[in-house]
């Protein structure tokens, strides 16, 4: 049963995919300039829904750095800017 909803929208339309408590959701949105990845799973231990977002390389472009992660539903712990 699906516990995580995703969607996205491009030059084709709009799509959509589901994610178990046990798979999770996991998304990757990239240009020639580097990538961002959203990551969503339940933590079985607090029974809570948890996200990272985080910046990453993409075809050698860019960099890889957490931007934020925390809890769904609570305000997010934000990476500090260098």
């Amino acid at each position: 049963m699906a516990h995580f909803y995703g969607t996205l929208r491009g030059s084709r339309g709009k799509a959509s995919r589901l994610g178990t408590k046990t798979s999770g959701l996991d998304v990757c949105a990239a240009s020639w300039a580097g990538a961002i990845r959203v990551h969503i799973w339940h933590d079985t231990s607090n029974d809570v829904d948890r996200f990272e977002v985080r910046q990453e390389a993409h075809h050698g472009a860019g960099v890889s750095e957490p931007i934020a992660t925390g809890v769904l539903g609570q305000p997010a712990k934000r990476q500090a800017a260098e």
